[in-house]
């Protein structure tokens, strides 16, 4: 790991940003990799991707062009932080799917698990519409933060419980651009 001191594109952010966690570099090749498991796994039944916005936007971007199967996309939106750097537990849909998932495989894009509550009600909210197959593919899973127990098929990195932005993540909807992931070390506002 190194410090967002080495990362040139994050100057702008560097008062607010602590240690790097995952690199530019290592997301790339970690997101690679996801996408051949996806490939291999989801051989001759290409499932539906289903992106959670915001945070996952670049995420999802990425994994898609990794996977080499003729998949479909969605994007649902949820919200269980609001302006806060925690969850607030109750989790409300904003945006919902625009396809029908009955009978298909559906591949939940995700960029973070901490509590697993989200996670949790969407499995529920997406599996009363009868889909084939309910899987989770999350970037980042956050150690000793769940609530609700997870089964999550692709991790992309485990991490420590700190709050992290970038690489679509946010706080106030800042640092989504940032290419690698940092702790945030700033306030709230």
């Amino acid at each position: 790991m190194t410090s967002h001191a080495d990362d040139l594109s994050s100057h702008w952010a560097a008062p607010e940003l602590g240690r790097m966690i995952v690199s530019p570099q290592q997301l790339r090749e970690r997101v690679a990799q996801l996408g051949q498991e996806i490939t291999r796994d989801y051989a001759g039944n290409p499932p539906l991707l289903v992106g959670v916005l915001k945070g996952a936007v670049n995420f999802m971007a990425e994994i898609m062009k990794s996977i080499e199967l003729p998949i479909q996309i969605d994007f649902m939106a949820v919200s269980s932080y609001g302006a806060a750097t925690k969850t607030s537990g109750v989790v409300r849909i904003v945006k919902d799917l625009d396809v029908d998932i009955s009978n298909r495989d559906v591949l939940i894009i995700e960029d973070v698990v901490d509590s697993g509550l989200t996670l949790n009600y969407l499995r529920q909210y997406l599996g009363a519409r009868s889909p084939r197959s309910i899987e989770i593919c999350a970037l980042l899973f956050k150690e000793g933060m769940q609530r609700v127990e997870q089964d999550i098929k692709y991790v992309g990195f485990s991490i420590p419980a700190d709050f992290v932005v970038g690489y679509g993540l946010d706080v106030n909807e800042r640092y989504r651009n940032l290419d690698g992931i940092y702790t945030y070390v700033g306030e709230t506002k």
